[in-house]
């Protein structure tokens, strides 16, 4: 009886080693382990370790794709998309109490969202760890507004990615000044500072207005992406900003597009157009990188769909409404056969509304660069301290 007693009383730390629960939580899909948080201090401290966030997003199995909308600037959906059914989760935006502020999505990154907030803000926020960064550009602002009524944020570019080499998060502001001059500036998490990059901007991209292109950028394979609204020369057609390199480049379109966005399938760059002629969505999907000749063209019989990522059978999940009537999610072969129709609250959501898919994951901002200097009188000692992302070293040494 005693022997039976004190086998119930142990946990399961007692039974399984860290080594083996700490790889059994990396397969778990990341909406539940927020949960698994809850399990005991252990699994907390462990859950929210920067280094098993970091091995979650790059190793884990069970990848989660979820696409995100806005309603209403105070309220957003999570609605997650699979083989089988469409689940949504109802989340808050960060400053929305502070209303009346309208909300933008600009881009998303390694689970982190970027947005336009009124007046003139940026945010960065992981819908899943609730952390956010408010980011002001209203020196921008001051130095490209004209004489007369404020000029609008969406006479600009925006693009967020992430350095590896730095370890850093950057957000790009493309803008014009009063005088028809093109700069670049860049914001980067690490240091909390902007950048001044103008210097490369006209040569390349020699664009008569901003508001001919798609404001917001695509980040994939470590650089932003650009592409214009109406592709009447496809040649050299979308723009791209290496983060690493910090230069211009260009790739040219399959074609000439009408109104054309990208998107990302199954790790590859893509074009999705309205075909007006035939009814239907064209996708064109660059199969290899950089490489013309990869462009393959897919053709989905839905009015307006959005294509959104890959099933696990490597079929288009999307989003639009077709000339039956019929809005919501949908899953088309690469043929174009309908496979499945699903509706949800967001369907509920006009087709056109600004929809985000991005790859969840528990990875926090990065913790800016501190210094700090102290200096103790009589002992002619100086101690430093400084402190970037988990990295902390104090030296004292004599004068």
């Amino acid at each position: 009886m005693e022997k039976t007693m004190n086998d119930k009383s142990k946990s399961i730390h007692d039974i399984l080693p860290l080594d083996l629960i700490h790889r059994i939580l990396l397969r778990v899909p990341i909406k539940h382990l927020a949960r698994l948080r809850c399990v005991s201090k252990l699994w907390c401290s462990l859950i929210s370790d920067r280094d098993f966030a970091e091995l979650h997003f790059h190793h884990s199995t069970a990848v989660t794709n979820a696409c995100f909308f806005m309603k209403n600037d105070t309220m957003a959906y999570l609605v997650y998309l699979d083989d089988n059914d469409a689940s949504e989760k109802v989340v808050c935006p960060p400053f929305q109490k502070k209303a009346r502020s309208h909300f933008t999505v600009l881009g998303f990154c390694r689970g982190f969202i970027l947005f336009h907030r009124d007046p003139h803000f940026l945010v960065v926020w992981n819908p899943l760890t609730g952390s956010s960064k408010r980011i002001s550009y209203s020196h921008i602002v001051h130095r490209s507004k004209p004489p007369g009524p404020r000029i609008a944020y969406d006479v600009y570019l925006h693009g967020f990615g992430y350095d590896p080499s730095q370890n850093d998060y950057l957000l790009l502001v493309a803008w014009c000044d009063c005088e028809g001059q093109y700069h670049l500036d860049c914001f980067s998490l690490r240091t909390n500072s902007w950048i001044n990059l103008d210097a490369a901007v006209p040569k390349l991209l020699g664009f008569k207005s901003f508001y001919h292109w798609h404001n917001e950028g695509l980040f994939f394979n470590g650089a932003v992406h650009w592409v214009p609204r109406d592709l009447k020369d496809y040649r050299d057609a979308i723009v791209i900003f290496d983060l690493m390199e910090m230069t211009f480049s260009t790739i040219s379109a399959p074609k000439q597009l009408s109104y054309p966005s990208l998107a990302l399938l199954g790790g590859c760059l893509a074009l999705y157009s309205r075909n007006d002629d035939c009814g239907n969505t064209d996708i064109w999907v660059m199969k290899e990188y950089k490489v013309h000749s990869s462009w393959t063209l897919y053709q989905i019989p839905c009015k307006d769909f959005r294509p959104l990522c890959l099933s696990s059978n490597r079929d288009i999940i999307g989003r639009g409404y077709t000339s039956c009537g019929k809005t919501g999610y949908f899953i088309y072969n690469v043929r174009g056969d309908l496979l499945k129709h699903f509706k949800s609250l967001c369907c509920q959501l006009p087709c056109r509304e600004r929809n985000t898919v991005y790859t969840e994951s528990l990875l926090p901002l990065p913790v800016t660069l501190r210094i700090r200097i102290t200096r103790r009188r009589g002992r002619r000692k100086s101690a430093i301290k400084f402190t970037m992302n988990t990295f902390e070293q104090q030296d004292v040494a004599k004068g």
